[in-house]
C-alpha cells in the first residue's frame, strides 16, 4: 500500500515524538533513584590468641602468678566474683597472673609504696581473650572494654588494674570506684575531692616510675611500656602455676 507525502510525514512525527517522551522518562526515573557508592571497609583481621605452653617461652615473658614475685600486693580479682559490671564470675580462680618482667616492675611498686605507708590492691591482671569476648558483647565501648577485634593488652599479661592501700590494706580514696565507665574515672578529671586526685597522683607517680604508663579513661589501669612485644593468650587463669 502507497503512502502519500502528508502520511510518511505524520509517521516519522509520532515516531520522533515517541521518542523523546520515553527517554524523558527514562532520565527522570534515574534521577530519582540514589547514586550507587560503592564502598570498601577493609575488615581488620581477626585475632587469633597463640598456643603455647609457658615452658617454650623466655623466663621474662611467662606467666607468673604475682604473690610468687611480691606476697604483699593485695588483690580483689572482681572478675572470679560477681562483684562487676557485669555481675557473674568471669574467671575460675582468684589470680593476678602477668609476664614474669610485668611482674617484677610492679613488685618494685610495691616495694617503693611501702617506704611511705602505702601499698598496691590489683583487681585485674592477665585476662583471657575468651573473657574479654564476653565482655565486649555486654559493653561494646571501646573506650573501657577492649574490642577483640584487636584484643587487650590485659590478653598479654602486660596490663593492670589497681589502686592504692593504707597500711592496714584499706582503699585510699580515688575520684571514683573501679569500673566505673563516666567521666570521672577520665586520668585529667578534676571534680572531687583534693584528697582523690592527690591519692590518682600519687598512683600515677608510681606507676610512671618503673615503667607503666597509664590510659585516659581508667585512672585503675596501666600498661607495661613494653606491651607490644607480647601476644595475646587464652590460657585459663587455672592453668597457670
Amino acid at each position: 500500500m502507497k503512502l502519500n507525502r502528508f502520511t510518511k510525514y505524520l509517521i516519522v512525527f509520532a515516531l520522533i515524538l515517541l521518542s523523546t517522551t520515553t527517554l524523558s522518562y527514562t532520565t527522570s526515573i534515574r534521577a530519582q533513584e540514589p547514586p550507587q557508592v560503592q564502598t570498601t571497609q577493609p575488615e581488620p583481621n581477626p585475632v587469633v590468641p597463640e598456643s603455647i605452653f609457658m615452658s617454650q617461652l623466655p623466663r621474662s615473658a611467662r606467666l607468673v602468678d604475682i604473690r610468687t614475685v611480691n606476697p604483699n600486693i593485695r588483690l580483689d580479682i572482681r572478675y572470679a566474683t560477681t562483684n562487676n559490671f557485669l555481675k557473674r564470675k568471669l574467671y575460675p580462680i582468684s589470680k593476678c597472673a602477668l609476664r614474669s618482667s610485668v611482674a617484677q616492675q610492679l613488685g618494685l611498686v610495691q616495694t617503693d609504696l611501702e617506704k611511705i605507708g602505702l601499698g598496691l590492691k590489683v583487681y585485674d591482671c592477665y585476662r583471657p581473650f575468651s573473657v574479654t569476648k564476653q565482655m565486649w558483647q555486654a559493653w561494646p565501648d571501646p573506650r573501657y572494654v577492649a574490642n577483640p577485634a584487636r584484643g587487650s593488652r590485659h590478653n598479654r599479661g602486660a596490663a593492670i588494674d589497681l589502686t592504692l592501700v593504707d597500711r592496714t590494706g584499706k582503699e585510699l580514696e580515688m575520684p571514683t570506684p573501679y569500673d566505673d565507665f563516666t567521666e570521672k574515672a577520665h586520668g585529667d578529671y578534676q571534680g572531687g575531692s583534693a584528697e582523690s586526685r592527690k591519692n590518682r597522683q600519687v598512683l600515677k607517680n608510681a606507676m610512671k616510675k618503673h615503667g607503666f604508663i597509664g590510659i585516659t579513661t581508667e585512672w585503675w589501669h596501666f600498661d607495661s611500656e613494653d606491651w607490644q612485644k607480647f601476644a595475646i593468650l587464652d590460657i585459663s587463669l587455672s592453668e597457670i602455676p
